[in-house]
């Protein structure tokens, strides 16, 4: 693909094919895939500002794995903030809190507390991404694969 002044087409890609793949398997390893709004926003950086998109994914690996917290204790505290903003991406943040040995009930327990600070909507939200991750680990019989 190549770039046109006015043109309808994207530059080609400013990263190699290898870089992108590294970032992306960032996301691979602690969800299961690639969410498709990563991969847009990876792709179109990757080819418009790939300065910019290496700055966005230090500053998002430095703040995803903080020090002073393992892996599962931050995806919950992630699932549970972005439950009470009622976010579509608490359901990523679920699940990748359970790839990281969050039990069933711990998970609940963060609806619940997701609840006494957004009440229904967030425990409505919760329950269903719950529901929705326990049907893909009976279907897939494990916490590996991408959502259905």
């Amino acid at each position: 693909m190549s770039h046109s002044q006015g043109g309808d087409q994207l530059p080609e890609l400013k990263l190699s094919q290898e870089q992108l793949a590294e970032l992306r398997q960032r996301y691979a390893e602690l969800i299961g895939f690639v969410p498709p709004r990563v991969q847009a926003r990876t792709d179109l950086l990757a080819r418009l500002d790939p300065d910019f998109l290496l700055l966005q994914e230090e500053i998002r690996r430095r703040a995803m794995y903080p020090s002073c917290f393992d892996t599962k204790t931050a995806q919950l505290m992630l699932f549970g903030m972005l439950l009470v903003l009622l976010s579509d991406a608490a359901h990523l943040h679920a699940r990748a809190a359970r790839r990281a040995g969050a039990t069933w009930e711990e998970l609940n327990a963060v609806v619940n507390l997701a609840f006494l600070f957004r009440g229904l909507p967030a425990g409505n939200l919760g329950a269903q991404i719950l529901q929705q991750l326990v049907a893909d680990e009976d279907q897939h019989g494990s916490k590996e694969s991408e959502p259905r």
